[in-house]
């Protein structure tokens, strides 16, 4: 590993499916219980992990979990065998049903938060679980990534912290969260980005994912200094027009920041204190590109999801943009040229068909949770959720086996998909827990 750098990708499952269930996530919610096709979605994350590995990008995995969750539905009073229990769940009250069938585990930018072990008072690598409380479907998901995440980030050089659990600390994770730095090895400021301050009535139907106190929280948890962090509040406006995370209106990666110039509440202000702190962490001047609302309205960013592309330097340091098909729009597209031919770090554009995700408001950025690391600590992390080429193949093979091509919202209550789902799962945790070598 040269760049200090891992990103691990959410492996899609097998129910991926379309319940439309996140309030505010527009395209979510626009495209409730549309087929959707399991197959296509999984190769097409496997094929953007594959890009990011041949750029030479340590690339990793976390498992999809088991869905429809059982042991939830049990928990709310449904009884008897498994094909009961799904039956009945199904026919008594079907939104209820889809919130145990969701498969939003996939976008791990929402799965931790985590802070490299050169920002931490004990000098390791932090990592809190999200408890995202603001949706019954996602706070399932916690118990599970934590599971994996104690897998994944074994031994002494990582801390892995239980989910916050207080009603007022609702937490989605990286998705809220940058860090800026002139390398993955050396200091780095936070920004972590709230939409909740505590103390203002926020809107119901458009919620505020993030709040302050859930924010602060992981900073104290992680032993940031409070020099090194800072604390934005998204802007009310754009919550209530379809940017649910900061990864929808803002991107970052080393010492570059991009961002929406209606994306915090008093920018300016903000963004000075932002610029001023990293200068006197790291003695360079902060790479700041401000996108105006007339190259590209908030709307057209939430249409297109230029901010949820993904920065990365690649093997021979240079910046890369991925981005995902849909940035191709005329207004999203032009700004892409503006940043091409600016004086910035980005050398290429890449660009990577993710519909399926898409569909359910979730680019390139989504699928993936960022980790820097040292080489003694990437070493330490559990190899079997490390990808090489022969792994890649595996898992391709393994979709292609499991996988159904369409599956509609009405076949999520069918006793069969879940069978098969389990079955899927449980050769791939074989596969995992065995290294992937073929028996």
């Amino acid at each position: 590993m040269s760049n200090g750098e891992v990103n691990f990708d959410g492996l899609v499952g097998p129910t991926h499916n379309y319940g439309g269930l996140a309030a505010g996530n527009l395209r979510s919610e626009e495209n409730r219980y549309r087929v959707s096709h399991p197959r296509a979605a999984a190769l097409q994350g496997l094929a953007k992990m594959r890009l990011v590995m041949a750029l030479g990008i340590p690339q990793g995995f976390i498992p999809p979990q088991t869905r429809p969750n059982i042991d939830i539905l049990r928990k709310l009073g449904f009884t008897g065998p498994d094909r009961s229990v799904l039956m009945r769940a199904a026919a008594e009250n079907f939104n209820l049903f889809l919130t145990a069938c969701s498969a939003s585990s996939m976008w791990v930018a929402n799965a931790a938060t985590a802070t490299p072990s050169a920002d931490t008072t004990d000098g390791r690598v932090h990592l809190t679980p999200a408890n995202l409380l603001s949706h019954a479907h996602r706070s399932y998901e916690a118990a599970q990534t934590f599971e994996f995440l104690r897998q994944i980030f074994p031994g002494s050089p990582f801390i892995v912290h239980t989910p916050l659990s207080e009603p007022g600390q609702r937490d989605e994770g990286a998705a809220n969260h940058m860090r800026l730095c002139m390398t993955h090895e050396g200091p780095g400021l936070h920004l972590f980005v709230y939409g909740d301050p505590g103390d203002e009535p926020g809107s119901p139907e458009f919620p505020a994912r993030q709040t302050l106190a859930a924010s602060q929280a992981v900073a104290r948890l992680h032993g940031i200094p409070s020099e090194r962090a800072v604390f934005l509040r998204q802007n009310p406006d754009v919550i209530r027009a379809g940017v649910f995370h900061n990864d929808v209106i803002a991107m970052s990666h080393l010492n570059v920041l991009i961002c929406h110039q209606d994306a915090y509440v008093r920018q300016d202000e903000a963004l000075s204190e932002v610029r001023d702190k990293f200068y006197t962490l790291t003695g360079n001047p902060l790479q700041y590109t401000e996108i105006s609302r007339s190259r590209l309205s908030v709307e057209q960013a939430v249409e297109s999801y230029f901010f949820n592309s993904q920065l990365l330097t690649d093997a021979e340091g240079r910046m890369i943009l991925i981005c995902p098909e849909e940035t191709r729009m005329p207004a999203a597209d032009r700004v892409v040229e503006q940043i091409r031919q600016e004086d910035n770090p980005v050398f290429e554009v890449r660009y990577v068909p993710v519909r399926e995700s898409m569909l359910n408001g979730g680019g390139p950025a989504c699928l993936r949770l960022r980790v820097p690391v040292t080489q003694t600590e990437y070493a330490m992390i559990n190899p079997n959720y490390l990808l090489d080429d022969k792994k890649l193949n595996r898992l391709e093979d393994w979709v292609r086996r499991h996988y159904r091509e369409e599956l509609t919202a009405e076949e999520l209550r069918s006793y069969e998909l879940f069978q098969e789902s389990r079955r899927a799962l449980d050769e791939l945790m074989q596969m995992i827990n065995g290294g992937f070598a073929r028996v």
